[in-house]
């Protein structure tokens, strides 16, 4: 007896043709799904690797590495102030804002040749990062100026002048000297950040919110606003950093405090909104930031920048001290400045010795803090962190308790 699979009928016969293919087993199915995955997958990390690297080679590539002042520090190096034991990993940072009037930067003023500093920063962070004080020096700080080499290879004469000249007639290398000088502070590594890239840092951001008692207007600083609290972008962020006219009492003091709180509420903004988290928003901001640097061999990349940056994370927000360099007005001209002593030297010893400096506003003082005295100034405590998504809560020049009511809504 034969089954029906081995009769010569069922042989013959057809399939059904509305009759399935055969499915393959589960397992062969989940396999060919799985390596379909994995090529997609694959092709989707290389991609976003390739993409991420060249991302990373721009930005890189965008800081310019100033090997002319390292060339030239190097040529007066039995001059400079003695570098810290390998042990210590203190760092002073010189920043420096350059007023350079050329490449596209001709409408703030005449293009000399020359470049200023209208902001010029000694940053000290502490060796165990828990503490850092950033030290603003007054652009019209009667200093002693070392001999320097011009742009042009001609050398300058030791000299009794503001400290913007040393930027403005011997670059950044002159600078450092004066401030090596000035302080006996070693100056470890410097950045200098131009006028455009400032302007793009803050349009990243979106701005950054400011507290303006009174209208101003002030052409030499192509500035114009309203009283009251208003956001800043590009171009009017940059006239408020740099205005000294009809803001305040027009000193350089306020114009340096201003700078110092839109720093910090610059900072702040990037910190609360964000924007380190999200790559549409980062990217921007990284880009106007490298691309504004010069920087010193030791922080002239992306990944000597992240170091720092990480480094800088260990210390608490409210043990970052902005001041102002103890000054008082010039004995042989008001319009500029002089150091107040003994309370510049004590402030210069204490970041010399990485010791703890103590602002007028500081619950807390500690053993070897060092206060601005006798007409020395110092900005209020940095502010308090701002609320996730907010705008910084930290504006700058605040003025009298008339003038806070104006941005607080309680005044008429």
């Amino acid at each position: 007896m034969t089954t029906p699979a081995d009769s010569p009928e069922a042989e013959d016969t057809p399939p059904a043709a509305d009759a399935p293919p055969a499915a393959a087993p589960p397992r062969k199915r989940r396999r060919t799904w799985l390596r379909v995955l994995a090529v997609v997958v694959s092709l989707v990390l290389l991609a976003g690797a390739g993409v991420s690297w060249y991302l990373y080679k721009q930005l890189d590539g965008n800081i310019r590495t100033d090997t002319d002042t390292a060339h030239e520090l190097m040529r007066v190096k039995s001059e400079r102030p003695k570098v810290l034991p390998e042990a210590t990993t203190a760092e002073n940072i010189l920043l420096l804002g350059s007023d350079n009037r050329g490449d596209g930067n001709g409408k703030y003023g005449q293009d000399t040749g020359t470049q200023r500093s209208d902001t010029a920063i000694l940053l000290h962070l502490a060796a165990d990062r828990k503490s850092a004080t950033a030290v603003s020096l007054p652009r019209d700080l009667m200093v002693d100026i070392p001999s320097c080499r011009r742009s042009d290879g001609s050398m300058t004469g030791p000299q009794l002048a503001q400290f913007n000249w040393a930027f403005e007639f011997g670059g950044t290398a002159c600078a450092i000297r004066t401030v090596e000088k000035l302080t006996g502070i070693r100056v470890d590594h410097h950045l200098v950040v131009d006028f455009n890239g400032f302007k793009k840092m803050v349009d990243a951001v979106d701005g950054v919110e400011v507290c303006v008692p009174h209208a101003v207007h002030d052409q030499d600083a192509h500035l114009d606003l309203e009283a009251g609290r208003q956001v800043l972008k590009g171009e009017q962020a940059l006239g408020y950093v740099r205005a000294r006219k009809g803001i305040g009492d027009g000193s350089d003091t306020q114009r340096m405090d201003r700078q110092q709180q839109f720093l910090a509420s610059l900072v702040q903004k990037v910190d609360s909104t964000g924007v380190l988290l999200n790559p549409t928003k980062l990217y921007p901001l990284l880009d106007a930031a490298t691309s504004s640097l010069t920087a010193d061999e030791g922080l002239d990349s992306l990944a000597e920048l992240y170091e720092l940056a990480q480094s800088l994370r260990k210390t608490p927000t409210d043990q970052v001290r902005f001041l102002t360099v103890p000054r008082r007005p010039y004995t042989a001209d008001p319009n500029r400045d002089e150091l107040v002593q003994p309370a510049a030297d004590e402030l210069f010893t204490t970041l010399r010795e990485d010791g703890q400096v103590t602002v007028e506003g500081d619950e807390d003082s500690a053993s070897g803090s060092a206060r601005p005295t006798d007409g020395g100034t110092s900005t209020a405590p940095p502010a308090s962190p701002t609320p996730s998504g907010s705008a910084s809560a930290s504006p700058s020049y605040r003025g009298t308790t008339a003038d806070r009511d104006v941005c607080d809504g309680s005044g008429d």
